[in-house]
């Protein structure tokens, strides 16, 4: 493997530890009512929402550029956040790495 997938994997894993804890402790609401009491707390999910937009908006072009399918993606990232553009990501190295496996 190389060291785009393993940092990706790497990520993905680590990410996904800490919103599995997340998750355990606080319940997929609790996520995000820890935010709304305070502006600091509004301007964290705001940074969130833009970053996602802008990875989705990257995703499609992206997508239309390469000829994958990008709506499981795009539900991801609207229902879970980074997870979305991270799995994007990495399915796209794995897809390149075996193309570049079958045609040697």
């Amino acid at each position: 493997m190389n060291i785009k997938v393993l940092s990706l994997l790497a990520v993905l894993l680590g990410f996904g530890a800490l919103s599995a804890l997340a998750l355990f402790e606080h319940g997929y609401l609790g996520i995000f009512q820890f935010h709304f009491p305070a502006s600091a707390g509004w301007q964290v999910l705001a940074d969130l929402v833009i970053v996602c937009a802008l990875a989705m908006i990257w995703m499609i072009n992206d997508a239309r550029r390469t000829g994958r399918t990008v709506w499981p993606f795009l539900l991801l990232t609207l229902t879970a956040g980074a997870f979305g553009p991270l799995l994007y990501l990495l399915v796209g190295e794995l897809t390149q790495r075996q193309a570049k496996t079958a045609y040697a």
